[in-house]
């Protein structure tokens, strides 16, 4: 059964009622359980009178099911603990995206269906290189650079990514998705939140705070920005944005949890405040006028920069150190005027300093460059007296053009091409 968005009690009841119809032919009257107790009552008549060695029930969009004062869960805990769990023939899986609900209800629960849930899965967005194959299955023909614009833009989401039509630019797609008029991306912002969280004022707020931030935040500095009070609603907030992918966290080099930082790591929430939201040029061509605008550039190397933190196996693989026991951190000094966007710590005492950079051709290192990543080398060491041996290591798009200045410096070049690695 699949639950209905926004419907009431009997509403949800006549769609359970109608669904167990279909699949028991012996179901003859027409009138709809009175409550989720006594529809429970016939879901349990009718598997056990089943003979199939096992038998699964499956709901989807759970939390939509379980309307104000419907007593649903009550009714749900009851026939699992009473009746289903004893059961070894029966499987109950249920589905939601609503990740507040299944968060604090399912998961964090502690009634009746506490420490029940046996097997948890996190659906995640594609990587790059699930997304590369899953254009090739859909016959649709774009190189790597193309797609990483369409993975900037939207992220991994399936959803989203099945509207992309073969034989057309990833500019054209974006122009269509985004900016044209009846655009399906236009007015999916608000929907978004509105439909995975209750009461998602607060949740788009820190979203939009964190927006303004390419580096990330502190729990303090999001307080400050946002006006948002420092207690436990923001610490579920928080944990419900983290655990659906909207923001992650990242522990700096030799800091302490408690010194944690937030960045905005959605692609489309991203892409949507920088690009949509409140910006009067739509039409065709939008996206392709505003391409290297310093906009753009700011946004293209921050969204590149979280491509790269969510593949971090592909880029321990590339490095060939997949077999290495690592911690990814960033670092920033105490004068908060160097940072580092990506530390690889390494068992086998090195650490990769990266340096993340999106570019439309190789990238070419200046004598002014090298001098600042050469600052960043000293004072990182400097201050924390590490021991290891600390590689600047390059992550670009289409590579590194040697020249004098790179030249024994740069000790590892990163690719696009490292990012669509299977990890």
């Amino acid at each position: 059964m699949t639950g209905i968005a926004s419907a009431n009690t009997p509403q949800q009841l006549a769609n359970f009622f109608s669904v167990l119809k279909e699949v028991d032919a012996s179901i003859v009257q027409d009138f709809l359980p009175k409550n989720w107790f006594d529809a429970f009552g016939l879901l349990k008549s009718y598997l056990q009178k089943l003979k199939a060695p096992k038998k699964v029930i499956f709901f989807d969009e759970l939390p939509w099911i379980d309307t104000p004062r419907s007593n649903f869960l009550s009714a749900l805990e009851h026939f699992w603990n009473a009746w289903a769990s004893a059961r070894p023939d029966i499987i109950l899986v249920v589905c939601g995206s609503a990740a507040s609900w299944m968060i604090s209800k399912l998961i964090n629960n502690r009634g009746g269906l506490y420490n029940r849930v046996t097997q948890r899965i996190r659906l995640l967005p594609f990587t790059l290189h699930e997304t590369e194959n899953f254009f090739l299955n859909k016959q649709i023909k774009l190189d790597r650079y193309q797609i990483l614009q369409l993975y900037m833009a939207f992220g991994g989401i399936p959803f989203y990514l099945s509207e992309i039509r073969a034989g057309r630019s990833a500019f054209q797609e974006i122009d269509r998705l985004a900016f044209s008029k009846n655009g399906m991306l236009v007015a999916e912002y608000e929907n978004l939140y509105r439909s995975l969280f209750n009461h998602p004022e607060r949740h788009i707020t820190i979203i939009e705070t964190l927006a303004k931030k390419n580096k990330g935040l502190s729990r303090e500095e999001i307080v400050t920005m946002s006006a948002i009070n420092n207690g436990g609603g923001l610490t579920t907030v928080l944990r419900e944005l983290e655990e659906s992918g909207f923001i992650s966290r990242s522990y700096p080099y030799g800091k302490k949890i408690r010194d944690s930082i937030y960045r905005l790591t959605d692609q489309y929430s991203l892409f949507y405040l920088k690009f949509i939201k409140d910006q009067k040029q739509s039409g065709s061509g939008s996206w392709l006028n505003r391409i290297d605008n310093p906009v753009w550039r700011a946004w293209s190397g921050y969204a590149y920069e979280n491509i790269c933190l969510q593949h971090i196996d592909a880029l321990k693989r590339t490095l060939g150190i997949s077999g290495v026991y690592t911690e990814e951190s960033s670092w920033l000094d105490k004068d908060r005027s160097v940072q580092i966007d990506l530390l690889i710590d390494r068992r086998d005492h090195v650490i990769n300093l990266c340096e993340v950079k999106f570019t439309q051709k190789p990238f070419s290192l200046t004598k002014a460059y090298k001098e600042e990543l050469e600052t960043k080398l000293f004072t990182f060491k400097e201050e924390t007296q590490t021991r290891k041996s600390v590689f600047p290591t390059l992550i670009t798009t289409y590579g590194l053009k040697e020249n004098i200045h790179s030249l024994g410096f740069i000790q590892n070049t990163i690719t696009m091409d490292g990012l669509f690695e299977p990890g």
